[in-house]
């Protein structure tokens, strides 16, 4: 199985969804999308290698897969409409104050660079009530980034690792990012990003504004800065038309593409009988 699937305890949830054990999630038949762009959903790790089913979350990347010459593909919806299915009977708490995100790096050959103070202001000029900033592991990890956020009087927290290689995998990372999602009003970032949908589909008003920040050592194609605005101009601004922003949100993350237990087992090349229940 490639390594990627277990990224953010993606295959655990798949398995726990289908009956199986989320421990110990069998290998899947393909590589799953393990989160949002604004290109075919898979990242730059896998544009060479034709080899795989591709697992994504919308068909709108699968037509973009297919326009550049890809075949193989199967839209399943994203693994965090899964878990909140998993969830769905849990009692909502009372939800209080914005979750933030600030555009992020990715481990040590990519990092974003802008002024994180004045970033931090504007927040505090824009929302009303507490702030959760919500850092991804690389900044969490950096003394210097988290300081600024420590320093501004946010909570400051993280949801966990992705791993690599099958390591250090945080498997109850998005179990963290939905707890918390569920405690906030709304949720927002500098750019957009996974974050913000998950936040919308968890019922979080979203929102995007602020300095995107440079993503320094990008690779070529995959920045998507100004792209964005003009591809999304619903969801960017401090408040936006709701109902709108959920709208495209739910077709970003594959709401409609959910399967059931038995179809994506059959989809992951979990349907074999040897693969016994969990329940």
């Amino acid at each position: 199985m490639d390594h990627t699937n277990h990224w953010y305890g993606h295959a655990h949830i798949l398995a726990e969804y289908c009956g199986l054990d989320p421990a110990s999630p069998p290998p899947i038949r393909g590589v799953i999308q393990h989160g949002w762009n604004f290109a075919h959903g898979l990242g730059y790790g896998h544009v060479n290698d034709h080899s795989f089913t591709k697992l994504v979350w919308n068909d709108r990347n699968r037509r973009r897969g297919q326009v550049i010459g890809w075949r193989d593909f199967a839209v399943i919806g994203a693994p965090y409409l899964y878990l909140m299915d998993l969830k769905k009977d849990e009692p909502a708490p009372e939800r209080e104050g914005t979750i933030f995100y600030p555009f992020h790096g990715t481990n040590d050959y990519e990092s974003v660079m802008g002024s994180h103070d004045k970033l931090i202001e504007q927040v505090k000029a824009v929302e009303d009530g507490p702030v959760t900033a919500c850092l991804y592991y690389v900044e969490y990890d950096d003394p210097e980034i988290r300081k600024h956020y420590e320093d501004s009087g946010f909570r400051v927290i993280t949801h966990g690792r992705r791993g690599n290689q099958w390591k250090g995998t945080d498997r109850f990372f998005l179990f963290r990012q939905l707890e918390e999602q569920k405690k906030h009003k709304r949720v927002i970032s500098n750019r957009l990003t996974t974050a913000v949908f998950y936040g919308a589909a968890a019922g979080c008003e979203p929102a995007v504004y602020g300095d995107p920040m440079e993503f320094v050592g990008v690779k070529a194609g995959f920045n998507g800065a100004g792209l964005l605005e003009a591809l999304y101009p619903e969801m960017f601004g401090e408040h936006l038309d709701i109902e709108h922003a959920l709208e495209t949100s739910r077709a970003e993350l594959g709401t409609d593409h959910l399967m059931s237990p038995d179809e994506l087992r059959y989809t992951l090349g979990w349907d074999e009988p040897w693969l016994e229940s969990s329940n």
